[in-house]
């Protein structure tokens, strides 16, 4: 059984849908704004607000869109330029997975192993925030996006535990945000910031993502444990929005660092053999994600309880429950969903 793990590296697309608590980094336009008129904006202040709404969307596409980071409900602790309070929820579900398929096969004559590899995801974003204590008091932002990702790449192997395996992927997303104007100031120049594209905005985005993931297996008696340390780049760009000079065109990238064990039990709960386990996930954000976050790590416990279904049922090799709790700079979360891998 266990070598049969280690050589065999089989297609194992994991669906994992979240049902999150907490709250979301606030809205660039709320902590911006200075304390007068829309008219009063240069061309240079208008440009600012309008690069780090790029950067906010490009940020909440990727972590909405992309599935390598977690689905979860956040809490975050951040701090803005003028020190606006808000609460905000912010929910994130995706049903996503990536592995290889099939037995590795020989690269001609070299000393290495190969299989291709999948990736996909479907994810979809919905925040609503509410501002206290500034001049846009009583107001509040609502997001939604979805994004659809696919790609793939190839496995190879170096031995029996040691494997890399560089990917591209492509990731469409759609982004939208509502503004409800209650405070005076807002309700005066709600019409002028529309016009600008600072709210009320719709954004249809393209992202190519690349990365390499360096992986190792080791069995201890049954018990399987993976490493996985994975750097990913990400260049997004917009081809529509519902202002012209509302546009997005940068540089984002992440490094993973996994730690993963899977435990078999010994034990039988419905004629399946019940499975534990769970991983460590430490994740670095750099570049625009970074600064549209206002995040630069994430930290991930994650446990399962499972039941093995391997050769028994199609292509299903287990199912069951699993929870996860997040921390990093200035953001907390969990999230609680099924867990589901599958082999082919």
């Amino acid at each position: 059984m266990a070598k049969e793990v280690l050589r065999v590296r089989e297609f194992r697309g994991r669906a994992f849908i979240a049902y999150p608590r907490g709250a979301v980094i606030g809205s660039l336009l709320i902590f911006l704004l200075p304390s007068r008129a829309w008219c009063q904006f240069s061309p240079e202040e208008v440009s600012q607000i309008h690069r780090a709404l790029a950067d906010r969307i490009e940020a909440l596409t990727i972590l909405g869109g992309d599935y390598g980071i977690a689905a979860a409900y956040f809490r975050s602790t951040a701090k803005f330029a003028f020190g606006e309070s808000t609460s905000a929820t912010f929910n994130i579900t995706k049903f996503g997975g990536n592995g290889d398929i099939g037995v590795p096969e020989p690269v001609g004559s070299l000393p290495l192993g190969w299989q291709p590899s999948l990736q996909g995801n479907m994810g979809w974003l919905d925040s609503t925030q509410n501002v206290h204590g500034s001049l846009l008091e009583g107001d509040s932002t609502h997001v939604k996006s979805y994004g659809i990702e696919f790609g793939g790449g190839a496995r190879f192997w170096v031995d029996n535990h040691l494997s890399f395996s560089p990917t591209f992927t492509g990731l469409y997303g759609h982004m939208s945000e509502t503004y409800t104007a209650n405070s005076a100031f807002m309700r005066e120049n709600f019409e002028q910031a529309v016009e600008l594209g600072l709210v009320n905005w719709t954004v249809d985005t393209w992202t190519l993502i690349s990365g390499v993931d360096f992986q190792y297996v080791y069995t201890w008696d049954r018990t399987i444990i993976t490493l996985h340390s994975n750097p990913v780049y990400y260049h997004t760009e917009s081809f529509k929005s519902s202002n012209a000079h509302l546009n997005v065109n940068g540089d984002s990238s992440t490094w993973f660092n996994i730690l993963d064990i899977d435990i078999p039990l010994g034990a039988q709960l419905f004629g399946h053999e019940l499975r534990t386990g769970g991983y460590y996930r430490w994740t670095g954000l750099y570049g625009d994600l970074r600064t549209g976050l206002n995040v630069s790590t994430l930290n991930e416990i994650h446990g399962r309880l499972v039941l093995d279904y391997l050769n028994q049922l199609w292509k299903l090799q287990w199912i069951g429950i699993g929870g996860s709790y997040l921390w990093g700079t200035n953001i907390t979360g969990w999230t609680v969903g099924v867990d589901v891998v599958f082999r082919f």
